[in-house]
């Protein structure tokens, strides 16, 4: 079935039914929904072509992906990827990988951006006064930041969860349950979410008058096997944590590790909170140990900024509007009181 036979079918014109499987927001929602509906039902598809002549849409997302050989591939991004592609994929819209160089994505962008390859990107992984934000500010294009970077004096539109908040309630936990020497074991310090996590710690401990020491805070690539050397560090210390929180539950199956080749064991010696992003494949709740997490789907959020960035694309969401998810404490049995 053609857009021709479509719209005889729904006795509308060929304009408001393409207008309609376009998302133009002048398109009132009644109309939308049965013209979707038809095209469902009957296997219609776009030509792609066409529709990019019709509407000056691609109908593609872009993301800069950045490679090289310090360049890790990360299960949060690919868990993050999925959802936005359940939802991109149930919406007719394509996703574009553009790889650059780890250190010049901006040209990437700007290329991108030029030759009209895409109708919107999204950034992840930002830092404070992120180059790419400030870039894409200037371009024209919409974007949608997952995660927040500080710094600038303007706004712009981001989907993150409360990651200060996160930390800070799972530290305030930990000192209800009377430890004073607490650990973090942390994510690239360099990150935003890095910096807030450890932001909300050291401000739960100041309400009691305690620190966060140097010697306390690991800040590494979140693999297995630096959760297991940064616990290793930890706990081999003169005056070991009695507590650590951990910024995700990949990097805590090495903690795990670490206490159990130290003969230690969780909680008798050891309180232990990890961040979980609901993978599929690793539960919290079978662990040795049910592990007490700070938790917040990392797929729904690649969902969610998939859904913002098509409101976008079609006019429906406009403006520099920040989103930020509050995060679930969920208490299970790596946490007790502190040992005596």
């Amino acid at each position: 079935m053609n857009l021709k036979q479509l719209a005889h079918m729904l006795a509308l014109s060929q304009t408001t039914v393409s207008r309609a499987l376009n998302g133009y927001p002048e398109v009132n929602e009644e109309t939308r929904r049965r013209v979707m509906d038809a095209a469902k039902r009957h296997g219609y598809r776009p030509n792609p072509s066409a529709r990019r002549l019709a509407t000056g849409k691609t109908g593609m997302i872009g993301y800069v992906l950045p490679t090289g050989a310090a360049v890790d591939i990360d299960p949060h991004f690919v868990e993050f990827l999925s959802g936005l592609g359940d939802y991109a994929r149930s919406h007719e819209l394509d996703l574009v990988l553009s790889p650059a160089d780890a250190d010049d994505q901006e040209t990437t962008y700007r290329r991108i951006v030029a030759n009209r390859q895409v109708d919107a990107v999204y950034i992840s992984s930002p830092r404070p006064a992120d180059r790419r934000v400030a870039l894409l500010n200037t371009l024209g294009i919409p974007f949608i930041v997952h995660g927040r970077s500080e710094g600038f004096d303007f706004d712009y539109a981001f989907l993150d969860i409360d990651n200060e908040g996160a930390f800070h309630e799972a530290a305030r936990l930990l000192i209800q349950l009377g430890h004073r020497r607490l650990a973090l074991i942390n994510g690239d310090d360099r990150e935003t979410f890095a910096i807030h996590r450890e932001r909300g710690m050291r401000r739960a401990l100041a309400t009691t008058g305690l620190v966060l020491g140097e010697r306390h805070i690991c800040s590494l690539t979140m693999t297995e096997e630096n959760g297991y050397r940064a616990a290793r560090r930890l706990l081999e210390q003169s005056e070991p944590p009695t507590a650590i929180a951990c910024s995700s539950l990949i990097m805590s199956l090495g903690v795990v590790r670490a206490v159990r080749d130290l003969g230690l064991t969780i909680p008798g010696d050891l309180s232990l909170i990890a961040h979980d992003d609901v993978f599929p494949w690793l539960k919290p709740e079978n662990f040795p140990v049910p592990l007490s997490t700070t938790r917040s789907s990392i797929r729904l959020a690649g969902a969610r900024v998939a859904e913002r960035l098509a409101a976008r694309i079609s006019g429906l969401e406009e403006g520099a509007r920040g989103e930020v998810w509050p995060v679930d404490l969920v208490v299970r049995g790596s946490v007790a009181g502190a040992p005596t």
